[in-house]
């Protein structure tokens, strides 16, 4: 377990500075702004307890080019599973829409706090105005347990 979240923090923490060299281009400020901001709903589930909560959360992202965006996500699950998730993302925009997320992050759970990782995957529509919707699908590894998280983001660019 503590080898995996090594390797997702060792990940995380590389793939940035990589992608960031391969696109140089800057997104264009004038079209909606470089800044990204979303509130997430949705459900996380934990496959090994069999428990599944509302999700509820904000997702930031700082647009550093057409390739990559960084930022944070904080979520907190209620009900079965009672967490507050907070990471540090980067955002790979592999196309028109799709994109990858990931980085490292700490849980709250339990009355501890845990080590995290995130691998995810959004498809982010946009609806005008700097406006989108984004259903979203990530995996969570956890010191504590692993979790799927499925929400819908509705968000602004500015």
């Amino acid at each position: 377990m503590h080898i995996r979240l090594a390797l997702a923090a060792l990940l995380a923490a590389s793939v940035p500075s990589v992608a960031y060299a391969q696109s140089e281009e800057a997104v264009d400020e004038a079209d909606e702004g470089s800044h990204h901001l979303s509130v997430i709903s949705g459900l996380t589930y934990v496959e090994e307890a069999d428990e599944t909560a509302y999700t509820l959360g904000i997702d930031y992202e700082y647009r550093v080019s057409e390739l990559l965006g960084v930022g944070f996500v904080a979520e907190r699950a209620f009900g079965d599973v009672d967490a507050t998730t907070l990471l540090a993302v980067a955002d790979f925009h592999l196309t028109e829409g799709l994109a990858m997320q990931v980085g490292p992050g700490i849980e709250f759970a339990e009355g501890e706090e845990f080590a995290v990782g995130r691998f995810g995957v959004l498809y982010e529509f946009e609806l005008g105005g700097g406006f989108t919707i984004s259903p979203q699908a990530h995996y969570d590894l956890s010191e504590l347990e692993d979790a799927f998280v499925f929400v819908i983001g509705m968000g602004r660019a500015f």
